[in-house]
Order: C-alpha cells, then structure tokens, then sequence
C-alpha cells in the first residue's frame, strides 16, 4: 500500500505564512483527501427493492383502487 501525505506542500501553496499560519483574509488551502482513508469494501449488498416490500404496496394501490370504484360505481347506480 503507497502512502499518500494529506498535508499540502507548503512550496506549492499560496497565502502561507512561514511556519504553514495563514495570515487574516486569505483563504487556507484545502484539504486533500486519502484514498486510503475508510474501511474496506467486503460486502456490496445489491440495490433496489425487494419482492415482498413491493408486493405488498402493489396489492394495497390495486386495494385502494378497487374500493374507489366500486364506490363510485354504488353511487352511479
């Protein structure tokens, strides 16, 4: 595994005082993130819904559906 410094290169940055300060009004550098950083992906758990949770939303709007018009259809006629 490479080692990757975080801290920015002082050399390479502008606005820092010596000894890394940053004197008022000047925007410090951002941080750089560490692709090492974070714990390793062991598990991809697959993605989108499962049978029954959908199953069952289906079968309650085809339930809701069907009471709306069988009481529409008890107020026709």
């Amino acid at each position: 595994m490479t080692y990757i410094n975080p801290d920015p290169e002082p050399e390479r940055s502008t606005g820092l005082e010596p000894g890394g300060g940053v004197p008022p009004g000047e925007t410090p550098p951002a941080e750089s993130s560490m692709p090492e950083a974070g714990p390793r992906e062991t598990h991809n758990p697959t993605k989108g819904w499962a049978k029954g949770p959908l199953t069952a939303i289906l079968a309650l709007a085809v339930l809701v559906a069907a009471f709306f018009l069988v009481y529409a259809l008890i107020l026709i006629f």
